[in-house]
């Protein structure tokens, strides 16, 4: 198949009214074809709430037109003579939310060179609304086919659905990654605050690294019953449970926050810490900043970190991981050609907890 078969066509925002829906199915320039590139035919793209900051400009101005998406599975059709990853035309594969790095053009930053790209402070290209070292924009994965880089596509196990797969590359990563790296495993306690889309891959995660106890925690206990199902061993209902910071302090060693508010009760949250315990931020807030509790950091030596996605390495060793546990998510598919509904309904917070659009070839 050469690129002349087929078109890139997807799903376009071109101002911040998109995401109420008015996404419009376009054509779009990919980007210039290197032989380091592979071309990837999309059969599943899931939905994160990425899409929607971007969408509506969010978190800065958008490079409208803008096709969103970043957690695509689908197969290989071209791959460049350079490509790395030893991937081959027919191989399934999946992109995550970063399209290119510093490596491998200007010799690698520190970052690079470590198997940790996701921090490159040389060159971040997102897989969408970003821009490549050779000019061109990225598009993502609300369309037909995608152009990455090979550095950052990688296979998808023969154990996993592309369907489950999909959301795992953005969502999956970006909580499996601060749990590995700031062991998650037998013997420790583990938070999370947020059950949604991205909390949920938390509690997912954290039982399948063996910890010992997940406290899944929420505003209300409406989601109480899914957290347990998921592997949460207790809940807390900040709204509804009385003196739940009091009962419940100095009981974790880690907690992940997936909340995107600065009005989260930031200080309450780090009086579950135990002493030498860590609090990792996944959420970016549109609404403000979130003010640091010196007193309580202090006073239990406590560290406040942030964790953005994994690197490709990161990548294929979850998929590994969730391979190996059979780890299932919890998604819903919808038809690509519903995607304008689908990001409502996401927003309207009716995914229980990922959906992913899904093309029909």
């Amino acid at each position: 198949m050469t690129s002349q078969d087929y078109k890139f066509e997807g799903w376009l925002a071109s101002d911040a009214s998109a995401a109420n829906g008015t996404m419009q199915w376009k054509e779009f320039e990919p980007k210039v074809w290197e032989e380091t590139d592979i071309d990837i035919k999309i059969t599943h793209s899931g939905i994160c709430g990425s899409d929607l900051h971007t969408l509506r400009s969010g978190w800065g101005p958008t490079l409208y037109p803008c096709c969103v998406g970043h957690e695509i599975v689908g197969i290989a059709v071209k791959v460049g003579s350079q490509a790395e990853g030893g991937i081959k035309v027919g191989d399934r594969v999946g992109v995550g939310a970063q399209g290119e790095s510093c490596l491998g053009r200007k010799g690698p930053c520190e970052e690079c060179a470590s198997g940790n790209e996701r921090y490159c402070g040389r060159h971040w290209a997102g897989t969408y609304n970003g821009t490549f070292m050779n000019g061109s924009k990225s598009y993502g994965g609300y369309a037909l086919y995608n152009r990455s880089p090979s550095r950052f596509v990688v296979k998808i196990p023969d154990a996993i659905s592309s369907a489950d797969a999909a959301p795992m590359l953005c969502g999956g990563v970006t909580t499996y990654t601060p749990l590995k790296r700031n062991g998650c495993g037998p013997g420790k306690t583990i938070g999370v605050i947020g059950v949604g889309g991205l909390g949920h891959f938390a509690i997912l995660f954290a039982k399948a690294l063996g910890a010992d106890k997940i406290v899944a925690i929420s505003r209300k206990g409406n989601k109480r019953d899914d957290a347990l199902k998921l592997g949460a061993t207790s809940y807390i209902a900040t709204d509804e449970d009385k003196d739940w910071a009091q009962e419940n302090g100095r009981s974790l060693d880690l907690i992940i926050s997936t909340v995107s508010s600065s009005k989260m009760p930031l200080a309450q949250y780090v009086s579950l810490l135990k002493v030498d315990g860590t609090l990792i931020q996944l959420g970016n807030p549109e609404d403000g900043s979130l003010s640091i509790p010196a007193g309580m950091l202090i006073m239990r030596g406590a560290k406040l970190g942030g964790s953005v996605i994994g690197s490709p390495g990161d990548i294929r060793e979850m998929l590994e991981l969730a391979a190996e546990k059979q780890l299932k998510p919890w998604i819903e598919e919808r038809p690509m050609d519903d995607a304008n509904n689908a990001i409502v309904d996401m927003n309207n917070g009716k995914s229980r907890y990922r959906y992913v659009l899904v093309n029909k070839w």
